[in-house]
């Protein structure tokens, strides 16, 4: 008989667990960590460092991904600081924040690669101010622009309905899903 050290809990197999996205997500969470995109950023391009790029690539990948489970400012976020806060949860539907996630790997990683692999600073900066900009707008004022392309891509029709079922049940109520 072998035993495994890897998480069996719920049932599923670990990969299963592991590689999902939370559903419904914590908005508060998704606010700080999205501050945190703003100060890494910041950094970036104050300190004329671009290989900061990389760590904001991976950590929109691992949350893509894995939500925050691989994702070291999603695990700080949701572990430590937002348990912390006296501040109540907000759900939200966690497609349209996956798919905002989604944006900024391909936006940050765009930028990782023109800085790094071809030495145009300028555009990968100017990328770099772009998600400043729309991490600034999602932690500041909860509003989400990967969010709102979602909904609109639902509107068209390119985007099943089934895909984010909870985001019908959310436009009633105040969620960066209403577009």
């Amino acid at each position: 008989m072998t035993t495994s050290a890897l998480p069996t809990g719920s049932g599923q197999p670990w990969a299963s667990r592991l590689f999902s996205f939370p559903n419904p997500v914590n908005e508060v969470s998704a606010r700080l960590v999205a501050a945190g995109v703003v100060l890494m950023c910041a950094a970036t391009l104050g300190f004329d460092q671009p290989w900061i790029l990389v760590a904001i690539a991976y950590g929109f990948f691992a949350r893509v991904l894995t939500g925050p489970s691989l994702s070291p400012l999603g695990t700080v976020v949701t572990r430590l600081v937002t348990p912390r806060l006296p501040i109540a949860e907000r759900p939200v539907a966690g497609p349209p924040k996956r798919f905002a996630q989604g944006m900024g790997f391909a936006m940050s990683t765009t930028a990782a690669v023109l800085a790094l692999g071809f030495d145009y600073r300028f555009a990968a900066f100017v990328i770099t101010g772009l998600i400043i900009g729309a991490a600034t707008l999602e932690s500041g004022l909860g509003f989400c622009i990967g969010c709102r392309v979602f909904a609109a891509l639902m509107r068209l029709g390119l985007v099943p309905e089934e895909v984010c079922e909870r985001c019908n049940n959310l436009r009633s109520s105040r969620s960066p899903v209403v577009g």
